[in-house]
């Protein structure tokens, strides 16, 4: 089989190739940054880690075995070290998200408009834009807010867009605890936006998180 483009770069790159590796990076560069990004919530932590990052994916890509995707690899790596950040800083709860959950698929595969209200192309008028904004920045604030393995769900589903078997090989975690950490993420979220919608003075009905199907 011919490989790909890609792989024939992973080989070069393995060879010790910096050329081929450079170009490696600079493909997944921006997708890495925006994952840590949105796990740190500040631009600085984010480059730094990003950083951090791509120097451990140069470490180790000589032991990558190909088990999963170079880019399902590169963002377990990019999970991993933002977790750790965040857990150095000390802001973040600690809960227990493994014990058994029981829900059904429609629950489960619920719609979010998380990376929608994150990545909305759309140009609105002056008034909408200003509500956009500050729902944004809502949104923003309550993902900051949720506990580093909820927030970790979230970014790969609804953001990233990953499916649940990707997701699993990512936070080396079985498909079921997937699910069942994905629905009680979106419910937790849900609540966080709802409490600082009335703190803002917005109404709960504006959670952008809504029980829509269309989840995959």
């Amino acid at each position: 089989m011919t490989p790909t483009p890609e792989q024939a770069l992973l080989a070069k790159a393995r060879r010790g190739d910096q050329q081929a590796l450079g170009e490696l990076l600079m493909a997944y560069q921006d997708r890495l940054y925006n994952i840590c990004l949105r796990m740190v919530s500040h631009p600085d932590d984010a480059a730094e880690v990003c950083q951090d990052v791509l120097m451990k994916v140069i470490q180790g890509l000589s032991r990558f075995r190909g088990d999963s995707g170079l880019g399902t690899w590169m963002t377990r790596i990019a999970m991993n070290q933002s977790i750790s950040h965040l857990r150095r800083r000390r802001v973040r709860r600690t809960v227990s998200l493994d014990q058994p959950f029981g829900s059904d698929n429609s629950h489960d595969d619920q719609a979010s408009a998380l990376r929608h209200q994150i990545q909305d192309p759309r140009e609105p008028g002056p008034d909408q834009c200003v509500q956009d904004k500050e729902m944004l920045a809502r949104l923003h604030q309550a993902l900051a807010n949720l506990d580093d393995d909820f927030r970790a769900v979230l970014v790969l589903r609804d953001i990233e867009q990953l499916d649940y078997a990707q997701i699993g090989k990512t936070l080396e975690v079985p498909v079921g605890t997937v699910k069942s950490r994905l629905f009680r993420a979106r419910l937790a979220l849900r609540k966080e936006m709802d409490r600082l919608c009335s703190v803002g003075g917005a109404g709960v009905g504006d959670s952008p998180v809504g029980p829509a199907g269309g989840g995959r």
